[in-house]
């Protein structure tokens, strides 16, 4: 609590209550409603960004109250959960502006629809009870399922089936596994199984079980194939927010679950992710290159872009997991945004045809400045928010693995390939199409959305140093938590105890302990 006072139950609340009062409102009132309770929970997540102590305990404003056998309504955040609600509570309101004009049948459950899921994303970022976390991470499935299935586009209802089995079940084997350390740690309280060794044994088919939800939801190769299908179908702000917070997911639990709790399977299974990685990088780089439709390669991209995420959690130093919790911050703000232009053309034009474009530069000159600055964020540019995050996941990688780093470094290279060429077919060149050449600037509403998602993306390419320091300090108590099963590197240890963690280059030993194969 901040000062005796519910304030991650009341942001969850506010949303919650809306979501159920739009059912009963007219399309006018239910828009309204929904624009005005995600920015009051926007309100609230400022006024928790700046009471957030990052010098103070690890687990703040946590809320406890006890409910039956052993189930808890517990909730706390750390500084990694904090800035994962944050992402949340800022896109949420972009997402309702999105949708002003595009939704026009049953706005009301649609509404309540998006509302609710800031419940259920707020809800798992603050959980502190396994089975809190695991109900609001199931439940979002939901209002995702009927926003693709209802308001998509002509196969949705194939892309929402898709979507909603896929994630199903791989969290059913994680609800398993759950049952089992509940019953082994006597507890369900996060923090304390995240300090809990179980044996190795165990950790082993916990990890494989927590693996099969976590793979699904980021999504890693080859389960990735359902993405594609529900970026596709789904309306813009569907879209925005899939992209921008619940492929988080994966990636938050990795960090919450798999890494504290089974550090040793985490390095025992640690080549199969880079193996997979290195995979999903390359391979759905070249597949972007060849899309003709703008939402599958934005989405092929993603895969690519969570491929950097993994690398780097798996790397088991501070660049690596300080440069995958960056990376996916950035990646929220831009492929949000990424979409986000799509749909602004596509509400004009009703296509997402790459060739249906071409020469918007003329005609839509504030179009094209923005879709480029979050064009050049998605290649990595430096002074955006794109740079940050790869560059420390893989100078953290590159310290344990020489050729993982080299491999996954392609994926840049790939990634300015296939997003400069997609930027040059639709702003530059002829105007080959009459309707695409008479097509408006963005208007006020348009200027809301990405102006704010513009100026996120420099503030955290300029001044990553305000998002790296509140999670400064959980990410070294992760550090230290898996630094005993921490990768040696590419070279063996030396007979004199010197290892060689940066490409082969031999380090001495005391160095290596201190760091955990990486400089802080």
């Amino acid at each position: 609590m901040m000062g005796g006072f519910p304030i991650l139950s009341l942001m969850l609340l506010v949303p919650l209550a809306a979501a159920l009062a739009c059912l009963f409102l007219d399309a006018k009132a239910a828009r309204a409603l929904a624009l005005v309770a995600t920015l009051a929970d926007l309100g609230l997540g400022v006024v928790l960004w700046l009471n957030f102590d990052i010098g103070g305990a690890q687990w703040q404003f946590t809320e406890r109250l006890g409910l039956f056998s052993g189930f808890s309504y517990a909730l706390g955040i750390d500084g990694i959960a904090l800035l994962l609600i944050m992402l949340s509570v800022f896109l949420m309101p972009i997402c309702i502006g999105a949708s002003w004009k595009s939704i026009e049948k049953r706005v009301g459950e649609y509404m309540a629809a998006f509302l609710l899921m800031e419940t259920l994303m707020i809800g798992v970022f603050a959980a502190q009870d396994l089975f809190l976390f695991y109900m609001f991470f199931e439940a979002g499935l939901i209002p995702m399922y009927l926003i693709i299935g209802i308001w998509g586009g002509q196969d949705r209802i194939y892309a929402a089936y898709k979507f909603f089995l896929y994630t199903l079940l791989g969290s059913v084997l994680m609800l398993v596994a759950m049952l089992w350390m509940v019953h082994e740690a006597g507890t369900a309280d996060i923090p304390t199984l995240m300090a809990y060794d179980f044996t190795p044994q165990a950790q082993t088919w916990l990890w494989l079980a927590f693996f099969a939800s976590f793979a699904v939801k980021m999504p890693m190769w080859p389960v990735h194939t359902w993405l594609p299908a529900a970026h596709v179908q789904a309306p813009t702000a569907g879209s925005v927010i899939l992209a921008g917070v619940l492929l988080k997911m994966g990636g938050y639990g990795f960090i919450r679950f798999s890494l504290p709790m089974f550090p040793e399977a985490s390095a025992m299974f640690g080549p199969l992710v880079w193996g997979l990685s290195m995979a999903a990088v390359v391979v759905t780089s070249l597949i972007a290159l060849v899309q003709h439709d703008m939402k599958k390669l934005i989405a092929y991209s993603s895969v690519a872009h969570m491929a950097i995420v993994t690398i780097g959690l798996f790397a088991f130093n501070q660049q690596g997991l300080e440069g995958s919790m960056m990376v996916m911050l950035s990646h929220g703000l831009v492929s949000g945004a990424l979409f986000l232009c799509v749909g602004i053309i596509y509400d004009r034009l009703h296509t997402r045809e790459i060739d249906r474009y071409g020469g918007l530069s003329i005609n839509m000159p504030r179009y094209a400045l923005f879709f480029m600055l979050f064009t050049m964020a998605s290649v990595g540019l430096p002074g955006t928010s794109g740079f940050v995050g790869e560059f420390l996941s893989l100078a953290g990688i590159y310290q344990v693995s020489t050729w993982t780093a080299l491999i996954c470094a392609t994926g840049i290279i790939l990634g300015a390939a296939y997003m400069l060429y997609l930027y040059r077919r639709v702003a530059f060149g002829d105007q080959k199409n009459a309707d695409a050449a008479a097509m408006a600037d963005l208007d006020l509403r348009e200027l809301l959305m990405v102006v704010p998602l513009g100026l996120a993306v420099l503030w955290m390419g300029v001044y990553p140093e305000s998002f790296i320091a509140p999670m400064r300090a959980d990410i070294a108590a992760l550090e230290a938590r898996i630094a005993r099963a921490a990768p040696a590197g590419d070279s063996q240890v030396a007979p004199g105890g010197a290892v060689g963690g940066t490409g082969g280059k031999e380090q001495p030993a005391p160095e290596h302990a201190s760091a955990h194969g990486g400089a802080h």
